[in-house]
């Protein structure tokens, strides 16, 4: 899902006018800023004063790496899809995020808690005590699930992208968003230190995303996982007999199944090898039959689990939308969670 632009109109002034907050379309000029020098970094309030003080800095071929493009475009079109009712539009994140504004707003949408800041600061003040009162309210959050803070108020407040992208991708893992993030994204930052008076620089690399997997169960690991990480030769067997197993039951509808990733992402067979697994008819209007959009695919699976837990299942580990987007060990997880407790049934 896409989300509309509501304004594709630049603002006639750099700086918004309180009006043009409150109007809702938020839209800020992006600065130019690709290559800068790391004497153009270390201007201004950015300048390594203290010995031994450090700041850093994206490298600059690492602002072109398409992994890290399309991370940034993956979370851009996932914050604008959550504040759409918010009539906020994002386009650059560093650009876009550094004040507070949107992190505030991102945080109470997806936590569901409103936090007592003030609606628009203008002055940097202001925007660094918003920013302090939202970062507070997410490192509690995520801090006792064993997350290392990569992030901080002076970094976001001074647009460090590295920085930003850290929080979206903890925040997106943290409340299970429905997408996809690239795997393995990794980008190099100068780190710029002060040692006897003099600026030394060297590289580091950081990674900002893994293994889809690693993402979608950070604190989930079960015999599954155990399995395949061990046992990887074992993974034709394992689909074998889960192929075997739902085409027992498929067949009676003159269905058969000879690819598992794929076949079950719309949803469809799913429903329908629950009906026959607990041996009713699942009424059409209940899902869609030939599903057209993401949404609709999502509609189904969800319906299958749902139907899962009304046949005394626990809820699958695995979301609705791993399953759509051929995450094939999600996929994996909930037929074998099917087959472990029907396996004996005709």
């Amino acid at each position: 899902k896409q989300a509309t632009p509501l304004s594709t109109e630049p603002p006639a002034k750099k700086d918004e006018s309180f009006l043009g907050r409150l109007g809702g379309t938020l839209v800020r000029k992006k600065k130019a800023r690709e290559g800068r020098p790391v004497s153009a970094f270390l201007s201004g309030s950015a300048t390594v004063h203290e010995e031994n003080a450090e700041r850093t800095m994206l490298d600059p071929t690492s602002r072109d790496n398409p992994k890290f493009k399309e991370l940034q475009r993956v979370l851009i079109d996932w914050i604008n899809n959550e504040l759409e009712e918010e009539r906020i539009i994002v386009k650059d994140l560093e650009e876009d995020l550094y004040d507070g504004q949107v992190l505030q707003k991102l945080f109470e949408k997806l936590s569901g808690r409103k936090l007592n800041v003030a609606e628009v600061t203008q002055s940097e003040i202001g925007q660094k005590q918003k920013l302090q009162t939202v970062l507070e309210a997410v490192n509690e959050m995520l801090r006792p699930q064993g997350w290392s803070v990569e992030w901080g108020v002076d970094s976001i407040h001074s647009k460090s992208l590295v920085a930003i992208v850290y929080l979206l991708v903890a925040l997106a893992m943290h409340f299970q968003a429905p997408i996809r993030l690239p795997e393995h994204v990794s980008v190099q930052v100068v780190v710029v230190r002060k040692r006897e008076g003099m600026l030394q620089t060297s590289h580091v690399s950081k990674e900002l995303t893994t293994t889809t997997e690693m993402m979608i169960g950070r604190f989930e690991r079960d015999a599954f996982d155990t399995l395949l990480d061990h046992a990887p030769d074992k993974l034709n067997v394992v689909k074998t007999s889960l192929i075997t197993f739902v085409n027992k039951h498929l067949n009676k509808l003159n269905l058969e199944v000879t690819e598992l990733e794929s076949q079950f992402a719309d949803g469809v067979y799913l429903v329908l090898l629950m009906g026959l697994l607990e041996d009713y008819f699942v009424p059409l209007y209940n899902f869609y039959l030939t599903p057209e959009s993401f949404e609709q695919k999502v509609h189904n699976v969800a319906f299958a689990f749902e139907l899962m837990q009304d046949g005394g299942i626990k809820k699958p580990k695995a979301r609705p939308e791993d399953v759509v987007n051929l995450n094939l060990k999600s996929t994996l997880r909930v037929l074998y969670n099917l087959f472990t407790n029907y396996k004996n049934s005709e």
